[in-house]
Parts: C-alpha cells; structure tokens; sequence
C-alpha cells in the first residue's frame, strides 16, 4: 500500500453488462482511479466460480476432515486455484475494498456468496491468535485489518420499506451478516452503506442524480470515517465471550448494540429476511 497513491480493489457482482449496475461500475471506478490505482473483479463477466467444492479443500481430492482446518491447510501449502490466489492478492495489496451488487432475497447475490466463502480463508482472512492474551483476533482484528470497505448496493424498495421501521426491515441489519459477520469479523472496517434505493424505477434524471451522488461519496471517500463503527472483541465490551455485557445497553438486543454509537432507540431486529423482487 503507497500513501501516495493508494489501491482500491472493486468487486461487482450483476450478470448484464447493460444494467444499472454495470454503469455504476464503469463510473465508479473512473472515479476512485482519480485517487487510486484500481483493480477490479466483475465476478460475473469473468466467470468467477463461486462454488466452494473438493479442489478448494487440497489434495488428495476428496479427503475427510474439519472444511475449515482443510481450507487452511490448502492455503498453508499453496494449492489454491489461481482465481483465488489472484483475487487474495489484490485484496491483500488494497487500502479499499468495495463490494458493489444488488440486493437480492435480501442478501447477496450468490456469486458474491461464494467470493467471501472461496477467497476469505483460513489462514488468509482469519485464523491467528493474539499471542499475549490468547485471544483469537477477530472482529476488528486480524490478517486483513487496516482496510476499508465500502458496501454499495441497490434495492428495489423504497427507503421506508428497508428503512428502521421498514417492513422489509432496515438495510443495516439485513447486510449485517456482509458488514460485522464477514468483513469486520476479518478485521476490515465497512464505512457507512451506500444505498441506492427504488433502482427499478429510476428514469433518467433519477439514474444522473444517483451517477452523481455516487461520484461525490468516491470522490472524498479517502478522508471519510464511519459514523458508527463496530465494537471490537479485544476492547472489553464482551469479556472473553461472545456476548455482550450484561451492563452495556441493559434489556437492548437489537444489532446496533455491537455499534460503539448504538445508544440510541432501538432499531429493527435481524429476524426479517423475506422475499425481494430482483432489481438494476
């Protein structure tokens, strides 16, 4: 990483080239590269494998044991494909990451799915221990802390629907598994989401605004710092386990409790996860 001219690497995930999406993407990234040196994997395009199968697990195919503990041991021995060892790389060299994709079933599309569950691996992503206290350093700690990301997405619902007291629930905790369980767990902090809302309808000035909304948050994006980070599990708020102390927000078990700003009301609980129709 140069801090005079830092890496981003931008992973997309929308299968047409004539989407929305797509624009995001060639706009985006002609923007970040005003301040970065930009990579970038469009999953879809290059035919990114996303299923997680026997030659992920080393050799000999097939062998039995703790998925896991195998995934480790193929990175340890240097037997992962090569779209993985490429894809570690980038996001090893990069300051930035951004995800961009569009909401689907209320999660991820599955191509992405199977980047984190392919490339964050053990030994790569997670898997060390503090060696003084013994802990095992995640959540805010590990292999790929001192990144950032960005998650970018697009919802055919309007902002009421995904919003805090939504009925779809709010956007925060439905890609709370994206933003605390996969990439602050790995040590990477997520900067606020950028949301694109109602992208089915969007006519031509709205998909100008939304161009334009994206070029400002990239442009500055160097300097910014999220609102609300996540705890960390080396800080004391969860003691040794992996609860929350009972004297932190007594009677709270809402997700913005793992905030360090969650001290305001309560948000929609995680529990929400019905159908979204698809979207740009």
């Amino acid at each position: 990483m140069s801090a005079a001219r830092p890496t981003a690497h931008w992973i997309h995930a929308h299968p047409q080239p004539s989407s929305f999406n797509a624009r995001l993407f060639r706009e985006g990234t002609r923007t970040l590269s005003r301040d970065y040196d930009v990579t970038t994997a469009d999953l879809y395009a290059q035919g990114f494998d996303p299923v997680l199968s026997a030659k992920d697990l080393g050799e000999p195919f097939g062998r039995a044991g703790n998925v896991v503990e195998l995934m480790g041991e193929t990175q340890a021995a240097g037997q992962l494909s090569a779209e993985v060892v490429e894809e570690q790389r980038r996001v090893a060299a990069a300051e930035l990451l951004v995800f961009q994709f569009p909401l689907w079933w209320y999660g991820v599309p599955a191509i992405l799915k199977g980047w984190f569950d392919r490339v964050l691996t053990n030994g790569f992503a997670y898997g060390t221990v503090d060696p003084e206290s013994g802990m095992p350093l995640r959540y805010g700690a590990g292999p790929l802390a001192g990144r950032r990301a960005l998650v970018i997405v697009t919802a055919g619902e309007d902002e009421r629907s995904i919003g805090a007291r939504g009925i779809s629930g709010d956007i925060d905790s439905l890609l709370f598994p994206v933003t605390h369980g996969t990439l602050w767990y790995t040590g990477i902090e997520p900067l606020d989401l950028h949301v694109v809302h109602d992208a089915d309808g969007l006519d031509a000035d709205g998909i100008d605004r939304e161009l334009g909304r994206l070029d400002q948050r990239l442009t500055g994006i160097r300097a910014e710092t999220q609102d609300r980070p996540y705890r960390r599990l080396q800080d004391g708020d969860y003691r040794g386990t992996r609860a929350l102390r009972a004297d932190i927000l007594p009677g709270r078990t809402d997700l913005d409790i793992h905030r360090t700003g969650g001290h305001g009301p309560q948000r929609g609980g995680s529990d929400v996860f019905v159908s979204c129709r698809a979207q740009g």
